[in-house]
C-alpha cells in the first residue's frame, strides 16, 4: 500500500485512541501482540566521526568528553556477545563511528559477523556508508541486516546533517539490498522536526522496496556538546503517535523503540508498545548514550505480560523452512 506524506501526516491528525485502536488492530494481524524481540548494540570503535551530525557525541567536530578508541577485538566483541545471548537478546548489533568502513577494517568486522552467527545469533551492523562490493562481503560473512537511517524527512535533513546526503544514505540502502541483506532503517525524532517531517520519514521508510524488515524509532538523547544537545523535547504523546503511524504504514516490519528509553516512564513505554512497538534494544548503553538497565526491562515485561522471542531467521534456517521468515504471512509472526 503506498502512503504518501500527505496521507501518513493525516494519520497523525486522527484522535489519539482511533489512531491506536487502528495501529493495535494492525499490529495484532501480523505478529504476536505479547512478544517482544531484544536486540543489543555494541559500539565496536566509537568517537573521532569525521561527520557532522547534529544530534551525535561521536563526531569530531563536536565537543562532548567521548574518548577516541580503536576497533575493538574480535575476542572482545564476542565476550560481548554471549553476555547479550544471556541476558535474552536474539539479535547483536554493531556499530563503528565511520564515515564509511576501510578494507582492513571490514576484514575484522566480518571475523565477528562470523563469529558471532556461530552463537546462536542474528547479527546486524551500521558502519556507515558502503562502497561497491562491502555489502557482498558482509552477507558472504553471515550478516542478517544493515543498518542505515535515513534519520529524518528529505526536507528537514539539510538542517541536521551536512557531511553526507540523503541520496549517499538511499545508494547505501541500494547496496545493501541488491547484496540479499535484510535492512535496518528508521531515524530519530524530537531533533526540532515538525510533524511534516516525521510524516515525510515514515512515507520514506514504506516507500522503500521492499520496506526495512526493522524500523527503529529513536528519540533524541540531548547530549552537551553536540548542536542540537538544547533542543527542545518531544511531547510524550506525539512519540506515542509515532509509533502508531510506522505500525500502520510498516506492518510486517519490527518497529524498534531505540535511543530515548532511558528517559522514558513505564506507562510511555507501555502505550508504545500497545501501539505497535515489539522490538528494544537491550544493554545498559547504546553507543554513547544510557539505556535502561536488564532487570528493569524484565520486571515490565512481567507487569505487561510480555515475553521475549527468540531470532525467526535462524530458526528458519535449522528448521530450513522457506516460508517461515516470509513477510506479508497473515498470520501473527512471533519473531523477526
Amino acid at each position: 500500500m503506498a502512503h504518501t506524506a500527505r496521507a501518513v501526516e493525516e494519520l497523525f491528525g486522527l484522535p489519539f485512541f482511533d489512531l491506536l485502536f487502528e495501529a493495535h488492530s494492525t499490529h495484532r494481524r501480523h505478529f504476536n501482540a505479547n512478544e517482544i524481540q531484544i536486540s543489543t548494540l555494541l559500539s565496536i570503535k566509537t568517537g573521532g566521526c569525521p561527520e557532522d551530525c547534529g544530534y551525535c557525541p561521536q563526531s569530531r567536530r563536536h565537543h562532548t568528553g567521548v574518548d577516541d578508541e580503536d576497533l575493538l577485538s574480535v575476542d572482545e566483541v564476542v565476550a560481548a556477545a554471549r553476555r547479550a545471548k544471556a541476558n535474552g537478546a536474539g539479535r547483536f548489533c554493531m556499530g563503528a563511528a565511520w564515515r564509511g568502513p576501510k578494507e582492513r577494517d571490514l576484514k575484522r568486522v566480518t571475523e565477528m559477523i562470523a563469529a558471532i552467527r556461530d552463537l546462536g545469533l542474528e547479527t546486524c551492523a551500521t558502519l556507515g556508508l558502503l562502497r561497491d562490493g562491502q555489502a557482498e562481503q558482509l552477507a558472504q560473512a553471515g550478516l542478517d541486516y544493515y543498518n542505515h537511517n535515513l534519520d529524518t524527512s528529505r526536507e528537514f535533513y539539510g538542517e541536521v546533517i551536512g557531511t553526507r546526503t540523503y541520496d549517499d544514505r538511499l545508494e547505501t540502502l541500494a547496496r545493501v539490498r541488491k547484496a540479499g541483506l535484510k535492512v535496518c532503517c528508521g531515524g530519530i525524532v524530537g531533533m526540532g522536526e515538525d510533524r511534516r517531517d516525521r510524516a515525510g520519514l515514515i512515507a520514506q521508510l514504506a516507500a522503500l522496496d521492499p520496506p526495512p524488515e526493522s524500523v527503529p524509532i529513536n528519540l533524541l538523547v540531548r547530549v552537551p556538546g553536540t548542536p542540537l544537545g538544547e533542543a527542545a523535547g518531544l511531547e510524550p504523546f506525539e512519540f506515542v503517535r509515532t509509533i502508531a503511524v510506522a505500525r500502520i504504514c510498516l506492518p510486517h516490519s519490527r518497529v524498534r523503540i531505540a535511543a530515548g528509553r532511558e528517559g522514558m516512564s513505564e506507562e510511555l513505554q507501555a502505550l508504545c508498545y500497545f501501539a505497535g512497538a515489539n522490538s528494544i534494544f537491550a544493554g545498559e548503553v547504546l553507543l554513547t548514550t544510557p539505556n535502561p538497565k536488564a532487570a528493569a526491562d524484565q520486571a515490565l515485561f512481567a507487569k505487561l505480560g510480555l515475553k521475549t522471542c527468540a531470532s525467526e531467521i535462524l530458526e528458519a534456517e535449522a528448521t530450513r523452512d522457506p516460508e517461515a521468515s516470509r513477510d506479508g504471512d497473515s498470520a501473527p509472526r512471533d519473531c523477526a
